[in-house]
């Protein structure tokens, strides 16, 4: 089977994002640079475009790009157990832990809010517009 070259913009829509997000990583080293043509243009292969499925998966997942390097690099390191991987992943849902308690207070916080208010009363006496514009809160 003959390998395919892929052209910036065709790696960008076989992985599902943009050509200035496949440019970014390759400049930040999440995706090396690849080779180029006598013309200049980039070569990508079916390995770029699987990488960076994994890259948009991991972000998905909630990892930071910092944290997917460092899975990137525990992947290709030979005989390297998956503690590292999990450390990282117990990190990530550590975070998002974080995040879910930090949404339930505010909603709970608007939901108070929400309760105070009459629809009929003038936007001037506004529960929650008050509240926005108290410095307090």
């Amino acid at each position: 089977m003959a390998r395919k070259d892929l052209t910036t913009g065709q790696l960008a829509e076989a992985v599902g994002i943009g050509v200035e997000t496949v440019r970014y990583y390759e400049r930040t080293g999440i995706l090396p640079e690849p080779p180029r043509t006598a013309g200049g243009h980039r070569k990508y292969r079916e390995a770029d475009a699987k990488r960076l499925r994994f890259v948009r998966r991991a972000q998905e997942l909630g990892f930071t790009l910092s944290e997917i390097r460092e899975l990137l690099s525990l992947r290709v390191e030979p005989g390297v157990s998956c503690a590292g991987v999990a450390s990282t992943a117990d990190l990530v849902i550590d975070r998002i832990d974080e995040q879910i308690r930090q949404l339930q207070t505010m909603r709970q916080s608007l939901a108070r809010l929400r309760a105070c208010c009459a629809n009929e009363t003038s936007t001037t006496e506004c529960p929650i517009l008050d509240a926005l514009e108290d410095e307090k809160r």
